[in-house]
């Protein structure tokens, strides 16, 4: 195995797909990455057209790895189950063997959150943690990842958890701080509640917390009392493609 050959990860995004070959030894990128538009009509074959030239990009640098790729989905063994800023048409694919079979490589899909999550645990503000970490992203929902003693519980989607009768994400998300122009101390209010139902649930050792909003952690994360540590996640943008190429080499058995 060449040190100058990676796994390559690839984020699928309702607006662009980016990828990079990783540097699973630093946790980062080997090289620039790549960003392409998602196509206007986000159907499993259309994206897979869009993976496939970003794998042809760094054809040398990833040979022989496999190909590690998130989608906004829940994904269940390979087969995703249900559709969030990408076509409804995703819904019973495999994924895992459409992409396989369309790039002639082992490719690996997974749940964004859920690769993000992974990103942040081996690599990130949850490194070398024992125990139970929940990560969240809050953006224009709320996306969400548990990991025990480095192990990835999937598709956990507690963005949807019912609080007072409502979906949390549709008060908690960052766009309802944005859209209801919230104070960040009414904002705080809504996450306090929302992290402490959490908490009273599953008792997380280590709470993370991504999205955008993140870079602003100084405003919030102080004004919230909870018993585990509640920290930003270091990783940002490059988390999901990250995670994507680490789920790839330990889901294959390469790692």
């Amino acid at each position: 195995m060449s040190s100058s050959q990676h796994p390559l990860g690839i984020d699928v995004g309702g607006s662009g797909i980016k990828g990079a070959p990783v540097d699973l030894e630093k946790g980062a990128f080997a090289t620039e990455r790549l960003r392409l538009e998602t196509p206007k009509d986000s159907t499993p074959a259309a994206v897979a057209e869009v993976i496939d030239e970003i794998a042809q990009k760094f054809a040398k640098q990833t040979a022989g790895h496999p190909i590690g790729v998130t989608v906004p989905a829940v994904v269940s063994h390979g087969v995703v189950r249900t559709a969030a800023n990408i076509d409804d048409s995703w819904i019973g694919t495999d994924a895992d063997g459409l992409f396989s079979e369309h790039l002639g490589r082992e490719v690996h899909v997974l749940n964004d959150a859920d690769a993000a999550g992974l990103a942040e645990a081996h690599y990130g503000a949850a490194r070398g943690t024992r125990g139970l970490v929940l990560v969240t992203t809050l953006g224009t929902g709320i996306g969400t990842a548990l990991i025990s003693d480095g192990r990835l519980l999937p598709n956990s989607e507690l963005g949807h958890i019912e609080i007072d009768g409502v979906d949390a994400e549709t008060v908690t998300a960052n766009s309802a701080r944005e859209g209801e122009d919230l104070s960040w101390q009414e904002w705080a209010d809504r996450l306090q509640t929302y992290y402490s139902t959490l908490e009273d649930l599953l008792w997380p050792d280590l709470i993370v917390v991504g999205g955008g909003v993140s870079k602003k952690a100084e405003k919030f994360l102080p004004l919230l009392h909870l018993r585990a540590p509640i920290v930003a996640a270091q990783l940002k943008n490059d988390a999901g493609i990250i995670g994507a190429a680490h789920a790839a080499v330990h889901a294959g058995g390469h790692g």
